[in-house]
Formats: structure tokens, sequence, C-alpha cells
């Protein structure tokens, strides 16, 4: 059975009409209980990433190799002190093939919200503003626009819930967001050595496709991830098929993350979704929305909610990404937290 991405227009969660607002909101519950991705149309003039914007943030990607190498994280080159932030090359051999850079706070923030000892937390290198004119200025303001339209579909979500609309906002005051580009090329044969076929070829409607990225699930809370009109982009539907997210202008694809369900006790659904090659080169924007280090996860106060430890999300959010094939090797330079005391 073929099924759609849910659609939804989200312009009601920004005027003056409550029962636009609530509209607006039991769509997206409706969605985030189903599918777990959605997409978000009639987004604020400030939150539509125009073909101009991307074009100036995806300029990063024609950069010379020397001045992409200043930018590249530890595990790549040990020279370099970032370990968490900045750029990761391709690599041959493993199932994902992609390149790309992850940038925090610091960004939009500047260096005041910067401790270098947590790598969580630590600088993000940029290219100067010389060899690219406008560019750290567009990806600061797409972040905070990004940011303040992370913040409006928690508080829907929040309400959705029968929460207060403002009750996730702490747990968000300093948070770690992450900003990525991502260049997905063409594979080139020397990329599938020595990976399982059956590690990087999927059937999809009887036709043989690559993966760029292995099907998976969030780590956080809420992505929201601009698209370059390219297709590949699939999540997959609760009947075990895989849905089409469609690579539209002026639109956002929404999915919610693992940290969510569990905090929600299930109500919202952490969307598995993968990566297809199509034979053309693709670039994604993806938004990571992500509460501060020390916020502390505990099970929220509804019906039915199951119980659990509480965790610091920097615990969680380290544990888990440091698993990715582009993270590998630098697990033990966080020391964790450690449980939080129970409420």
């Amino acid at each position: 059975m073929d099924h759609d991405i849910p659609r939804i227009d989200v312009s009601g969660l920004f005027g003056q009409d409550p029962a636009a607002r609530a509209a607006v909101d039991a769509a997206i519950l409706g969605a985030a209980q189903s599918v777990g991705m959605l997409v978000i149309t009639g987004l604020p003039s400030w939150a539509v990433l125009g073909p101009a914007q991307r074009r100036l943030l995806l300029s990063l990607f024609a950069l010379t190799d020397a001045d992409i190498r200043k930018l590249w994280r530890w595990n790549f080159d040990p020279a370099q002190t970032n370990v968490y932030r900045g750029w990761f090359p391709l690599q041959n051999g493993l199932p994902t093939y992609k390149e790309g850079i992850d940038m925090g706070p610091d960004i939009a923030y500047g260096a005041g919200v910067v401790v270098q000892s947590d790598p969580l937390r630590e600088a993000t290198p940029l290219p100067p503003e010389h060899i690219l004119p406008g560019w750290q200025v567009c990806a600061r303001d797409y972040y905070l626009a990004m940011v303040r339209l992370s913040e409006a579909l928690m508080h829907s979500v929040a309400r959705g819930l029968g929460l207060p609309e403002h009750y996730f906002d702490d747990a968000f005051e300093g948070g770690v967001s992450t900003l990525r580009l991502l260049h997905y090329p063409v594979r080139p044969p020397e990329s599938f050595e020595g990976v399982a076929a059956n590690e990087v070829w999927t059937v999809h409607r009887d036709e043989p496709h690559y993966l760029l990225a292995r099907a998976h699930v969030d780590t956080g809370f809420i992505t929201l991830l601009a698209q370059d009109g390219v297709s590949g982009l699939q999540a997959q539907h609760l009947d075990g098929s895989w849905i089409d997210v469609p690579p539209e202008e002026a639109t956002l694809a929404v999915n919610f993350g693992k940290v969510l369900e569990r905090w929600t006790g299930g109500a919202i659904r952490a969307t598995r979704h993968r990566v297809l090659g199509s034979g053309r080169a693709r670039h994604s924007i993806p938004f990571f929305y992500e509460a501060r280090v020390d916020a502390v996860i505990a099970p929220l106060p509804l019906p039915g909610a199951s119980d659990f430890a509480p965790f610091y999300f920097g615990d969680h959010l380290w544990e888990t990404t440091t698993q990715f094939v582009e993270q590998r090797g630098i697990a033990h330079l966080r020391a964790p937290l450690g449980p939080p005391p129970r409420p």
C-alpha cells in the first residue's frame, strides 16, 4: 500500500487565531504519533531557506582541499584540536558515503557559549570571511531561524500532549543544537570496496538502489531538514514500507528523535529514515534541535507514560553520536556527568 508523508501548513502557529493554532497542534501530534515524519509548509519568511541562501551555504563544498582541510576534525587530522565540531571527509568502504560539517551554537551566539573542556560545547572551525564573504552571517542567521522554528514546534508538541506550552523551554536554554551541511556525491566504484553488499544495496519498488545513508533514527528531539531538490530521502511507515519525502522549495522535512520518543513515553514516534542514491549528487541541510548538556531527561507527567531512569542529555548525545562513522575514535574524550538525582 502506498502512503504519503503528511503535509502540514504551520502558518497557524504564528498567527493570532487560537482555533487555527489548535488545528495545527492536532495535525502535528497526529503525524508524530503515526508516521513520525512530516513536511511543513506555510513557513514564515524568516524560516524559508531561499535558493540564494542555500547556494551560499553550500558554496563551502567548492573550497579548495587545502582550505577544507583546515576545518577537519581531530579523528581525521590529529593536528586539529576540535573533536566534535568541524569537517568530516568522504570515506570509502562504508555503508554511508557523505562529507560535511557540523556547527554548534557558537556560530550564532559567539565565543561566550564555548566551553572548550567539553567537546559538545567546543568552538566550531569556520571558513574565514575573506574566503567566503557573507557565509558566516548566513550560517548564523539560518541557525537562529531554526532555533526559533524548533521552539514553536516544541510549544506545539507540548500543547498537543496537554502540557503547558513552555514546558520544554528550560531544557533547551543554552542547548547544543547542530547545524549540518551535507554533500552526498554519486558513489564511485572504490567507495563500495570492503563493504558487504547487503549493507549498501537495497531494493525499492523492484529496482536496486545503493544507500547514501543507512536506515536510522535520529538521536535527539526534532530535526528540520532543508533539501536541494534531489530525491532520495525516505521515511519508514508503521507497516514497514518506505515513503518518499518530496524535496520541495519553501518546505522543511521534520522528524522526531529517540530522546523525544522516550521522554514522551512513546506518544511521539521517532522516525526511521534513510537516503537512497539516485545517480545525482545531493545536498541537504539538517538542523538538530538539542537540549543543553546538563538537561535532565526524566519521565513526563503524562497518563500511561512508562518510567525510566533520568539521564543527562549530554551523556546520551555523546554516547550515541560517537557510534557514527564520522565520529569514530573519539568516545574516550569526554567524561560523562553520570546519573542525575531523581526529582
